[in-house]
């Protein structure tokens, strides 16, 4: 990489990102049953129905993990905890093993020099709420807040930021209308009622975070690129709709307390009672913005019910998602982000990355210059938005290790760290090393 810390200001922050149940093993350590446990059990959902009982035992392993953020010379680590490790049944009595593992982590982030950036939720349900209807029912707010004050008591005092809820359009409509993520819906009613709870849930608990003193809060938001197929009419209104739901329902939601036009045509039917008067909750007030950036999406329409739109395959070269990379769409996000919703509030990039057939060399090595190739490109990405005006902030890579990548299994490498998925032996990228390299500079 030619890019370096010096190209960036001075104050500039880089990390890198995990999330609980990709990672820490569920089965150890007293945890809960989440409905990703069932939904990996159901046949059909999760290839070679793998789930997360073991991941990549970093439960155990936490340490050489950690010292792996270090020696890169990294700033930040932003994880989650996960809701069913604090409170197995979801409510009641907290599970001890549980927050003394989160406990001793962040004693490990500080001793290492490390800023523990915290995600409450990143989608491990807990098995008995999902039985009580899970995000389509509305108690989960006051539920979600509950845990949030639990691990907060352990922690709180050592957290650098906290964000509620990683990706509102994954725990909503990915889960609920297309059906591909946990509980596994495909259910339009269930779908509009978790997209509105899933803010009120972020809304209560920022409110009762802020109350209770806890710094440096902020919202996690997944964003994809929206290109229209061709010039037409009908091309440009199936991108905007994929635009509104996919990327402004929530950022709307939350920066200007209402949803957008386009989106309510069709979910507004379906909505709870009396969903209008919940902006003042939603739109609690926060200290950053998280945007997670992977690709963009092109958008054909279609015959058929709402949203009638279809994705057609794109020009440029793809990730082994089969995701096309386009740095130009963060550029474009950032800037609107903080011109239309954000509006001078630090932002960071809370998410950034790809999945590569990262393969072990015989000489032990791994080579993927692609991804040192991407990073380099989405962080000129983001030079060109700071020299615009933007502010932005941070830069977290998604993610430090191979991992669970969710119906995908094991299959796909996201890391800047191999993982044989044997042995867990963790082996460094040339990315990894790269990225050390333009850190020490």
């Amino acid at each position: 990489m030619e890019i370096s810390r010096s190209d960036f200001p001075e104050g500039f922050l880089f990390g890198t990102a995990t999330s609980s149940y990709q990672i820490e093993g569920h089965g150890f350590g007293g945890a809960g049953a989440t409905h990703w446990d069932s939904f990996a059990a159901t046949p059909g959902n999760v290839v070679r129905a793998e789930d997360g009982r073991r991941a990549i035992d970093h439960y155990h392993r936490w340490e050489e993990d950690l010292d792996l953020v270090a020696a890169a010379g990294l700033d930040v680590y932003r994880f989650s905890t996960s809701w069913a490790r604090v409170l197995p049944e979801g409510r009641g009595a907290a599970n001890v093993e549980g927050l003394d593992f989160y406990d001793r982590l962040v004693d490990g982030m500080l001793a290492r020099g490390l800023k523990p950036a915290l995600t409450l939720y990143h989608w491990e349900l807990p098995s008995p709420l999902a039985d009580l209807g899970g995000w389509q029912n509305r108690d989960i707010a006051n539920w979600f807040t509950d845990y949030a004050d639990t691990i907060l008591a352990r922690i709180g005092d050592r957290i650098w930021s906290v964000a509620p809820i990683n990706e509102p359009i994954c725990v909503a409509w990915i889960s609920h209308f297309l059906g591909l993520h946990a509980p596994g819906l495909r259910d339009i009613r269930a779908t509009a009622r978790a997209m509105h709870h899933v803010l009120v849930a972020h809304g209560t608990a920022i409110a009762a975070m802020r109350a209770r003193g806890q710094p440096n809060l902020g919202g996690v938001f997944n964003m994809e690129y929206a290109q229209p197929v061709d010039p037409s009419d009908a091309a440009r209104e199936a991108a905007e709709l994929y635009d509104g739901y996919y990327n402004l329902f929530f950022l709307s939601g939350v920066f200007r307390k209402s949803y957008p036009r386009n989106v309510l045509d069709g979910l507004e039917p379906h909505l709870p009672k009396g969903w209008d008067a919940d902006f003042d909750l939603i739109g609690a007030p926060l200290d950053w913005c998280g945007i997670n950036y992977y690709t963009r999406k092109i958008l054909a329409p279609a015959e058929g019910p709402w949203p009638a739109h279809t994705e057609v395959s794109g020009p440029l070269p793809k990730t082994e998602m089969g995701w096309e990379i386009y740095p130009e769409g963060l550029e474009y996000f950032l800037n609107r982000t903080h011109a239309d919703y954000s509006k001078g509030l630090p932002i960071y990039i809370t998410e950034n990355g790809m999945a590569a057939p990262d393969v072990m060399a015989p000489g032990g090595t791994v080579d993927d210059p692609v991804r040192g190739a991407y990073i380099e490109a989405h962080l000129g990405a983001v030079r060109r938005a700071i020299q615009a005006g933007v502010p932005v902030q941070g830069y977290y890579l998604w993610s430090l290790l191979d991992n669970y990548e969710w119906a995908l299994g094991y299959e796909k490498r996201f890391g800047l760290v191999h993982v044989d998925l044997e042995s867990l032996k963790r082996t460094p990228k040339a990315s990894y090393h790269a990225l050390a390299r333009a850190m020490a500079r």
